[in-house]
């Protein structure tokens, strides 16, 4: 029972991620702009006389029916997902077979859940602000990944006996879960910024192999309150240095990640050489959808599965990761 409810909730995870996505690629973060509800209501208005008040209440920014929708499913989704992972710490906290050890992560996920949410209300209450943005993002993929790594320790019944001394290739994986977490956050704060675009070929940028670029305007971590970053505020020159810097941490993800997953793949440890394998081939389907998204001009379906599969990504080196640390043979 208790595993299948993480389960659900690992998929739920999942989709939450790629619905914040498909919201935010689809220009819809500002869909409601107001938070938790949409408009002053619990849901998207459709009564015209309602649509009217909240045109009136809301006059800068008229209901788009569309896109509020977009933005709602995703908060139904995220609360739904915030429910589920306080179950699941409310459950561990009142196993008594289980040691207090065993019932931190639950709690750190609950917590995380909570300042996920703040997360979600900043984004609207402050515009869209990239550095925003970009951490609700990286949340969302740290919940997923922590919710994974509870299920796996809770499957192969993990305890501190279990542990296998600490490979070298240990490592060389948790150096692989950095350099992959940076390059969501380079690719959140490409997307935040509006900067996916600035570059219409590849393997150039605009021609050239380093064209002009704005290094210092394009990562200003914080340029006070009030700016609407709806469509981006950056300059040309800044969001090619976004992109740019992107695709040069795509480069490095693939080769530093690709040999330790493929070193991990002809390894004698079977469960390794599958956890190795399987993150070689999210490793390349996520390459080739970096590169369709430039030469397609980012067309959202394949956008969005770039995400997804970033999310998959993570939580493949988190295995990996999990692997090289635990005996669970």
């Amino acid at each position: 029972m208790y595993l299948n409810i993480t389960r659900i909730t690992i998929a739920l995870a999942f989709v939450v991620v790629v619905l914040g996505a498909y919201t935010r690629l689809s220009d819809a973060g500002l869909g409601c702009p107001d938070w938790p509800g949409c408009y002053g209501n619990i849901s998207v208005p459709e009564a015209q006389a309602d649509i009217d008040s909240s045109n009136k209440a809301f006059a800068a920014r008229p209901l788009e029916p569309a896109k509020a929708w977009k933005e709602m499913i995703h908060r139904y989704a995220a609360g739904s997902l915030g429910l589920l992972i306080f179950i699941l710490a409310i459950i561990s906290w009142r196993s008594r077979s289980r040691r207090i050890k065993q019932r931190i992560l639950p709690l750190v996920l609950a917590l995380l859940v909570v300042f996920q949410a703040l997360l979600g209300m900043w984004t609207v209450t402050l515009l869209l602000k990239p550095i925003i943005v970009m951490g609700h993002l990286l949340g969302g993929m740290t919940i997923l990944l922590l919710l994974t790594w509870f299920y796996m320790k809770q499957r192969y019944q993990v305890s501190g006996a279990d542990i296998r001394k600490i490979r070298p290739l240990y490592v060389w994986v948790l150096m692989c879960l950095a350099v992959v977490y940076l390059q969501i956050s380079l690719g959140g704060w490409t997307s935040a910024n509006y900067a996916a675009l600035i570059c219409p070929d590849f393997p150039l940028c605009q021609g050239q192999w380093w064209p002009s670029m704005d290094f210092h305007n394009g990562f200003i971590p914080w340029r006070g309150l009030g700016t609407n970053y709806e469509y981006g505020v950056l300059g040309p020159a800044a969001r090619t240095a976004v992109h740019m810097s992107h695709r040069i941490g795509a480069l490095v993800t693939l080769l530093f990640v690709g040999a330790v997953a493929l070193k991990a793949a002809l390894g004698p440890d079977r469960r390794m050489g599958r956890a190795g394998l399987a993150l070689l081939l999210v490793l390349i389907a996520q390459v080739c959808l970096g590169i369709s998204n430039v030469l397609l001009t980012l067309p959202i379906g394949v956008a969005v599965a770039h995400n997804a599969v970033a999310a998959l990504l993570l939580v493949s080196t988190g295995a990996l990761l999990f692997h090289s640390k635990y005996s669970v043979n």
